[in-house]
């Protein structure tokens, strides 16, 4: 069963920048896509960015030219990081990452992200 805990979330103010990261408890190796969701209160969850077998990155249009999705593995885990820049108040939401691998979704618990003066 893969696990994943993401950290980097918080508060910060219109214009400025954050960094989230999100590490599996395992090793995921085949074919497989790492990314981050969202949820702002009173709407769906949508995706933000994907990264396919670590190369292969995906944005959602809101977000193009100011995030940046990448990703890694090692002997243990993977991890995927989702740099974040000229943050708005639009960006407020809870930021879930996921991992897509073996026909099987797993996500993480959430980490909240607020932008706001």
């Amino acid at each position: 069963q893969v696990q994943l805990v993401e950290s980097g979330g918080g508060l910060v103010q219109p214009g400025e920048s954050l960094r989230l990261s999100c590490a599996s408890s395992v090793l995921i190796f085949g074919d497989y896509t790492l990314g981050w969701y969202r949820q702002a209160p009173g709407k769906q969850r949508e995706l933000v960015a994907s990264i396919k077998d670590d190369q292969i990155s995906n944005y959602a249009d809101s977000v193009k030219g100011r995030f940046t999705v990448s990703s890694y593995r090692d002997t243990l885990n993977n991890r995927v990081e989702l740099q974040m820049n000229s943050l708005t108040s639009e960006d407020t939401a809870v930021y879930f990452c996921y991992a897509n691998a073996c026909a099987q979704m797993y996500w993480g618990q959430g980490t909240q992200v607020t932008v706001s003066s």
